[in-house]
């Protein structure tokens, strides 16, 4: 369907007086609304914004084209404004939006809205273009820019394909494959980018996208063989195996955007290095050259990513168990005390065994392929349960959990020792390459990880039992201290040593039943839902900091914490320790001082929120929760650098 087919006069508005993104998406709804494409603007509204929250739809070069396929559309169809004042719409350029396209699409059917999208984002590349459409004198003249472009670019056929037909193999010299994560705007706009350079350069470039609705132009095996190289630029895995021996660069899918003629150059002229399939995706940017941190980063990024749908949902279950619940059965046993909280209880339970485990088999995977799944998920296994030699055989002795920390440790000596193991049998003879993955590494990678966890988590119980002695050695002392001491050790580790160590103390001294052991719970447990509440406020505050997922996970966030679920922290923490964890740890600090000092007192072991009727002094409480978070949220916001666009 042509661009033109879904752009009505009374759903266009030249050099509109908006000075805000709202501002700016009210007005392209109003314009829906007009042409009679919606039923209802609230519900279009919610789709919209639930598409904004999934990532920026103002790409670069002043282009916005916010999109949703909704229930509300009547008939699809594309409304635009032109503001050139320009709009801030976080669009990846840091620069301010003039040129915006709304398309609403029907919730069932084609998917017209992606063709339509596809087609604005490669037409609008063309600067010309855009600067005849800004300065367009009237809708007339704004529609008639648009036919004659998109004519000029596609044909007279109403309904022709985006692809361009194939030329012979022997025509390209460079080929390309784009994607982005949403495989929409920037997958088209790299692909254009670097077709129309190589037109300018006279070296004939076909592109494959990999979009949201699928390959498309996708590349042949002839095709592939008689090129002089390939460029990958692709924020997310493409299929590379049958790229094995050629040239090739790969580069982030802005780079294919940006800087396409340098890339075409750097193929042409031999300077991509050859590539050899070794069974993984390709990562979204060049690993040649890439330094130490970055990899590390880039590890730790996969076992988190993996590991983010077993705290959430685990969580959230949970968090239901709480409030399902009667905590006046039985105390000490809440959240399992009715039949109905018990299920949810022990789903979510079932989900948050699996987090570190999941954790440590992921890092372990990304490190060294496939054979370092099994090794890190036994390493961070071994790391949850806390088993060491000693309580192999003694069993008076009780295994102490390693955490989240032990679990990180365990997924990188798992991913390095499988990886250490395919070095020394490289050059073992071929006849017993099958051999390798079903025997060698499972085996021995096994019982390497085994031996080492067992040795190390021994460590992990002294460090418990130190943290533990020496809070109970604050008893007596000042009571903003220990205050101070017990919440900022929750947001250390997140549940971890320190952690732990903390909840113990926290437990024993309830287990006292005495005013002060009372008023230390409270501190234990308003430090521990510090951490996630104050990632999501700063989420919030500061919005520029946080990546789209991130932001997008904040309200989850919140509410684990508002569950005493300091776990929910955990993916941020592990991505940005340096600023998340002091941050944390200051709030939670703040928060376990003004408990305290507020003589604020806890009965229960466990719950937040849902066992606030039983706090003593529960309003200055709430006061002591809300500023820590605070505190929290505004160092985070403070300290943090800018999320890359």
């Amino acid at each position: 369907m042509r661009i033109v087919d879904l752009l009505k006069k009374e759903a266009i508005i030249l050099n509109a007086d908006v000075s805000t993104k709202d501002e700016m998406l009210n007005l392209l709804i109003d314009l829906h609304k007009k042409a009679g494409n919606i039923s209802d603007t609230k519900t279009f509204k919610e789709g919209i914004m639930k598409r904004e929250a999934e990532g920026p739809t103002a790409i670069a070069d002043g282009i916005c084209i916010p999109h949703s396929k909704n229930e509300a559309v009547q008939t699809p169809g594309i409304a635009a404004i032109t503001v050139p004042a320009g709009v801030d719409c976080d669009a990846l350029d840091g620069q301010n939006s003039d040129l915006f396209f709304m398309i609403a699409a029907p919730a069932t059917g084609a998917d017209v809205h992606l063709e339509a999208l596809s087609r604005l984002s490669t037409i609008l590349m063309d600067a010309d273009f855009r600067k005849k459409l800004l300065t367009a004198e009237n809708v007339d003249a704004f529609l008639s820019a648009i036919d004659k472009k998109e004519t000029e670019k596609y044909g007279n056929e109403a309904e022709q394909a985006t692809e361009k037909p194939a030329k012979a193999a022997s025509g390209y010299r460079v080929l390309a494959v784009t994607a982005c994560p949403t495989g929409i705007a920037h997958t088209y706009m790299a692909a254009e980018a670097l077709e129309e350079k190589g037109k300018e350069l006279g070296i004939p470039v076909k592109a494959e996208t990999n979009g949201s609705s699928g390959a498309k132009n996708v590349l042949t095996d002839e095709e592939i063989a008689a090129c002089d190289g390939i460029i990958i630029a692709a924020d997310k895995n493409v299929e590379m195996a049958r790229f094995d021996g050629k040239p090739l660069l790969k580069v982030k899918v802005s780079d294919g955007i940006h800087k396409s003629q340098q890339l075409i150059e750097k193929v042409v002229n031999g300077e991509a290095p050859i590539y050899h399939h070794k069974g993984a995706a390709a990562a979204s940017a060049e690993e040649e050259g890439e330094g130490l941190g970055h990899q590390i980063y880039k590890h730790l990024m996969n076992g988190v990513s993996h590991m983010l749908p077993f705290v959430i949902g685990g969580g959230i279950l949970i968090a239901i168990a709480f409030l399902l619940d009667d905590y006046s059965i039985d105390p000490s046993n809440f959240g399992m005390n009715t039949p109905i909280a018990a299920f949810f209880k022990t789903a979510g339970g079932a989900a948050f065994n699996f987090m570190l485990p999941i954790l440590a088999g992921y890092i372990a995977m990304s490190i060294a392929d496939r054979p370092g799944l099994m090794v890190g998920f036994v390493g961070g296994y071994v790391a949850s349960c806390g088993t060491t030699f000693a309580s192999c055989f003694d069993s008076s002795i009780s295994p102490v959990s390693g955490g989240f920390i032990g679990a990180l440790f365990a997924g990188f000596i798992a991913g390095y020792l499988v990886l250490g193991l395919k070095k020394l049998t490289e050059k073992l003879p071929a006849a017993m390459d099958g051999l390798r993955p079903m025997l060698i590494y499972p085996v021995i990678g096994l019982l390497g990880i085994a031996v080492i966890m067992f040795a190390i988590n021994p460590f992990f119980s002294w460090l418990n039992q130190l943290l533990y002695n020496a809070l109970e050695s604050l008893g007596g002392a000042n009571s903003i201290i220990l205050g101070i001491i017990v919440a900022g050790m929750m947001s250390i580790d997140m549940g971890g040593p320190f952690n732990k160590a903390a909840y113990v103390f926290g437990t024993a001294a309830l287990g006292s039943q005495t005013e002060s052991g009372y008023m230390i719970m409270a501190a234990v447990m308003v430090g521990g839902m510090v951490p996630p509440i104050a990632i999501a406020i700063s989420s919030w505050l500061f919005k520029n900091k946080f990546t789209d997922n991130d932001r997008k996970a904040a309200p989850v966030n919140a509410i684990m914490g508002l569950c005493f679920i300091s776990e929910a922290a955990i993916p941020y923490a592990a991505g940005d320790p340096l600023h998340v964890i002091p941050s944390c740890v200051i709030g939670s600090a703040v928060s376990g001082a003004l408990s305290m000092a507020f003589q604020c007192t806890l009965m229960a072991p466990h719950g937040g929120i849902f066992v606030f009727p039983v706090v003593g002094n529960p309003f200055m409480y709430i006061v002591s929760l809300l500023v820590g978070s605070v505190v929290g949220a505004v160092l985070l916001g403070v300290l943090r650098k800018p999320a890359a666009k």
